[in-house]
């Protein structure tokens, strides 16, 4: 990998709320903070605009655009942030990754790292199983699961409600979402950005190396 080449770092989320994108703000300056490019991009709504209205679910972020899946094979790496449905990844983040059929048969996402970051309402809502249930997605493909383990000292504390788990950034949004990111998952979650940067940067360094 030369000098001037940057890896580039997928950020694909799914936020109703807007946790979600607080975290991935956070993440896309660890991995800029890292030397690489964050791009980051959206799954398309799928819920109506009236069931929207009713939900109180404030504007998307028009400036993150949606993701076009056919893109995704030129990233170095992937980070998943969504929020969690029953323990389980939402029904926008899977129609994307459904969309993903000729990428799965034509290996395009085969070898790249992957990572989740993640958000409940609740300390026991799936911080980890949202996680779990995600990785049959990325085995299906091939991808490299990159968790964060115990990397970051933050997730070892205990004075605070606080979500985020070994296997990614997370955040408790609180029953009726009122709740936003604390700044000690905001902390985490950086931390996630630049870890998961520092792996894909090895990663390509050593394909390079021996090409």
């Amino acid at each position: 990998m030369s000098a001037d080449e940057k890896c580039k770092i997928y950020v694909l989320t799914y936020s109703l709320y807007g946790h979600v994108n607080t975290l991935a703000a956070e993440i896309k300056t660890g991995i800029e903070e890292a030397g690489c490019e964050a791009v980051m991009v959206r799954c398309p709504e799928t819920l109506p605009a009236d069931i929207l209205e009713k939900m109180h679910a404030p504007p998307k972020d028009e400036s993150i655009p949606e993701v076009d899946v056919k893109d995704l094979v030129n990233a170095d790496g992937i980070l998943f942030g969504f929020p969690t449905r029953f323990g389980t990844l939402p029904t926008q983040m899977k129609s994307v990754l459904d969309a993903t059929g000729g990428l799965w048969q034509s290996g395009g996402l085969v070898g790249k790292p992957a990572g989740v970051f993640i958000s409940t309402a609740t300390q026991g809502g799936g911080q980890e199983t949202s996680a779990l249930t995600f990785l049959t997605q990325l085995a299906h493909h091939g991808m490299m699961f990159v968790p964060i383990g115990y990397s970051s000292p933050l997730l070892f504390n205990n004075d605070e409600v606080h979500g985020g788990s070994p296997y990614g950034a997370g955040t408790l949004a609180g029953g009726d979402g009122s709740r936003m990111p604390s700044d000690l998952e905001k902390g985490v979650a950086k931390h996630q950005g630049s870890f998961f940067a520092g792996t894909c940067k090895a990663l390509k360094a050593g394909r390079a190396a021996s090409a």
